[in-house]
């Protein structure tokens, strides 16, 4: 049976330890229901959290789910009350299905977490909450991995190519299957199917195709010609730039300490100018990790870590993990996530990071489970 099963006897007891070592850095407990409105934050969620939460219906509220997760409510109530710095803490229990009776993990378990609301130094802040959370599970000898959703973000904003390629592109970060198909169909590599070259030349003598009913499917007439027109918008632009399609794709092979990560990315840079900048924040972060007591020359970096994760992440990732436990989930995990305060800010933003840490993870590993 996994550890996360049945919230194991010193899974509380362990919960409470770490948030009075969150409390002792300054942060504020706090609660959030158990029943979360579903409408809004179900479309936050990744598409993993999304088809794993627990949805019911109300008759006077609509659509509820059970809590998957503090930081978006946590964030929402932040951004209820206004965009200012703060630090919060919390512990209690989150849901989620599982589908695999082979990795046995628990539908309901203990979190605890710690997110902190400052924008005066993303890296300071970033090296922060890492180096809290370290701290807090230093003695179990677990690997830290981090990576940066923003490095990868830049990387496809700047591409030479339209909106709406890039657009896809970013939205399918979180995919990389459907991120490397897309890719691959922009760069001119993927082979066409008969059916979409047939449908490509019709488009390209301006005639489409017939569609006598209103609707097809879910789609009304009006929404099938609008596909069509970008699918001909599509077929008529360029191949992306092959010098920038193997820079992009060695840049997300990238795994190495973090300063061999950083060399290796200031390389892919001479074919990708326009992530510089994400760079520079990168730097400045191991930088403030090393002044937080944390060797960066200790920390694996990913390139393409996080991207099957919480789709609100869009900076710093990081995990803790137990070595020779492949069958255990991280123990922790967080990252930044600045566009997500925006979302739920109603007009105000501000920049955030976070971590969670599973309690009876933590009680289990101690206890040599």
């Amino acid at each position: 049976m996994s550890p996360l099963a049945a919230d194991p006897a010193g899974a509380r007891a362990e919960g409470q330890r770490l948030m009075a070592g969150f409390t002792a850095a300054g942060a504020v407990p706090v609660e959030t229901p158990v029943l979360q409105p579903a409408e809004v934050l179900l479309d936050l969620y990744g598409e993993d959290i999304r088809a794993r939460a627990y949805v019911t219906q109300d008759p006077l509220t609509g659509e509820m789910m059970l809590r998957p997760d503090f930081t978006v409510p946590v964030v929402q109530a932040h951004m209820a009350g206004g965009a200012e710095p703060a630090r919060y803490c919390y512990l209690g229990r989150v849901f989620r299905k599982q589908e695999d009776p082979a990795a046995a993990r628990a539908s309901e378990y203990l979190q605890v977490g710690y997110e902190l609301f400052d924008g005066a130094d993303r890296a300071r802040a970033d090296a922060e909450v890492f180096a809290l959370i370290h701290g807090l599970l230093a003695p179990l000898g677990l690997r830290a991995a981090t990576g940066d959703i923003g490095i990868l973000r830049a990387a496809v904003a700047g591409l030479p190519t339209t909106e709406a390629r890039k657009s896809a592109l970013m939205r399918h970060l979180w995919r990389p299957q459907r991120f490397r198909a897309l890719l691959d169909r922009y760069a001119g590599r993927a082979p066409v199917t008969p059916e979409r070259a047939a449908l490509l030349e019709t488009l390209t003598r301006g005639k489409r195709p017939a569609s006598p009913a209103p609707h097809l499917g879910l789609r009304s007439r009006d929404e099938i010609a609008a596909r069509l027109d970008r699918l001909a918008e599509d077929a008529a632009t360029p191949p992306l730039d092959a010098a920038a399609v193997t820079a992009l794709e060695t840049m997300l092979a990238i795994r190495a300490k973090a300063p061999q990560a950083l060399a290796a990315l200031q390389g892919s840079a001479r074919a990708l100018p326009w992530i510089a900048p994400a760079l520079d924040g990168l730097a400045a972060r191991l930088n403030a990790l090393a002044e937080a007591g944390i060797d960066p020359a200790a920390l694996d970096f990913e390139a393409s870590y996080g991207r099957t994760s919480m789709e609100y992440y869009d900076g710093f990732v990081f995990g803790f993990y137990a070595e020779g436990r492949a069958d255990l989930p991280p123990v922790a995990q967080g990252g930044r996530y600045d566009a997500l305060t925006a979302v739920l800010g109603q007009g105000g933003a501000i920049p955030a990071v976070g971590g969670v840490i599973r309690p009876a993870l933590v009680a289990a590993l101690k206890g040599g489970g």
